[in-house]
């Protein structure tokens, strides 16, 4: 009798851990916009649906980020491990990082612009 109870507990446990990761983990909608820190300061606060190429060359190192069909990446980074390079094309989701030249790429949902700047 102790088992069957055991057995409803775990199934009972793994239904609701299904759950809350179909919750957690499900795609989140593309980010509008995307705000560029290096060492702390912001520097850009760019749309992702305007195409550019922007070099940042700071005190620790340069980094070349592009912005193309909606998504950005640093395409170029000379920092020794690259894995700001790595990451590739991104339109949400944890913010792109390059820890060697102290850059952050964050993404944002709301718009750069107001109604009055246009």
């Amino acid at each position: 009798m102790k088992t069957k109870y055991w057995i409803i507990i775990i199934a009972a446990l793994a239904l609701v851990c299904m759950a809350a990761s179909f919750f957690l983990l499900r795609p989140k909608a593309p980010a509008k916009s995307v705000e560029i820190f290096s060492d702390g300061v912001l520097l850009y606060s760019l749309r992702l649906d305007t195409d550019t190429t922007i070099e940042i060359e700071a005190e620790k190192g340069k980094n070349i980020i592009c912005i193309q069909d909606g998504k950005i990446a640093v395409i170029e980074a000379d920092c020794p491990d690259k894995h700001c390079v790595l990451r590739g094309f991104c339109d949400s989701g944890a913010p792109i990082v390059c820890l060697p030249n102290r850059l952050v790429l964050q993404f944002s949902s709301e718009s750069v612009y107001d109604a009055i700047s246009g």
